[in-house]
């Protein structure tokens, strides 16, 4: 007989590893997928959710059961990846742009998103994923208090009693932090993406549909969308909400795409970097 959760515990509590291990695992790929979408850097996402195990399994005798195991945890991953997140420059709303240029002068890494593209078997294109790659993008542009607070909520359902545990502040604090940041990506959403707007200036979902899928008719594929289909009666919050169940429903380290998704990250942190 498999033991409860709750028996898992107390033998994890008690030292053993592997009680701690099949606990960690249930989360194991949320948090992963988390901690991708705050560093847009696969290799980043991995070496934290390795050292976040090392931490909580080294302090479990520090977990009194004030919130669940899981936000625990959440609680170490996100102190471990602020630290990395503040030495890092916080993205602008022209990243993409600054890629293209980039990609555009760069014949070497412009071949080596081809040859991804060509060879790998995660590399489809697909708008969907790209507008979630896209929102990971746009958050980027948040401070880190506010791009966290935006994901545990938006995209990963945590509560805001949660998320106040695990970023140390009030239940008042996290609301505010999610009305500032919901509103910044709003703002960016509705001044960048041509998808919902005419005035939006980022056409990377169809640039790069008409790169990847040149047999594909480009308007068939936006108008399976259905926030591009009714842009014209959905106010920005909606449209944002829209993107919210869209994201929340790919995983970005294991779709069909993700392989392609992530050349495109790398991209848009190279950008960043020459600035």
């Amino acid at each position: 007989m498999e033991p409860s959760n709750e028996q898992t515990l107390k033998n994890a509590l008690s030292g053993d590893i592997n009680a701690f291990q099949a606990l960690f695992s249930t989360f194991q790929n949320q948090l992963k997928s988390y901690l991708y979408r705050l560093t847009a850097n696969r290799n980043d996402a991995e070496d934290l959710t390795h050292d976040t195990f090392i931490k909580a399994y080294d302090k479990l005798a520090t977990y009194k059961g004030a919130s669940s195991l899981k936000t625990w945890v959440f609680s170490i991953a996100t102190n471990l990846t602020y630290n990395y997140l503040e030495r890092q420059k916080r993205w602008t709303a022209d990243v993409s742009e600054k890629a293209k240029r980039l990609v555009l002068e760069n014949e070497d890494l412009r071949n080596e998103i081809i040859q991804v593209h060509d060879t790998s078997m995660y590399a489809l294109y697909d708008i969907k994923e790209h507008i979630d790659t896209c929102f990971t993008c746009i958050s980027k542009n948040l401070s880190i208090e506010n791009q966290v607070a935006v994901m545990l909520k938006d995209i990963y359902d945590f509560s805001v009693e949660d998320i106040g545990k695990i970023l140390d502040k009030t239940e008042g604090v996290v609301k505010y932090l999610l009305q500032d940041g919901r509103k910044t990506m709003v703002d960016i959403f509705d001044d960048r993406c041509s998808l919902v707007s005419k005035k939006g200036v980022c056409h990377q979902c169809s640039e790069l549909n008409g790169w990847f899928n040149p047999k594909q008719h480009q308007q068939q594929v936006l108008n399976e969308i259905n926030m591009v289909k009714g842009s014209t009666k959905y106010n920005r919050e909606e449209l944002y909400d829209m993107r919210t169940n869209l994201v929340k429903a790919i995983d970005p380290l294991r779709s069909e795409g993700n392989e392609l998704q992530e050349i495109l990250l790398k991209c848009n942190i190279l950008a960043m970097e020459k600035i």
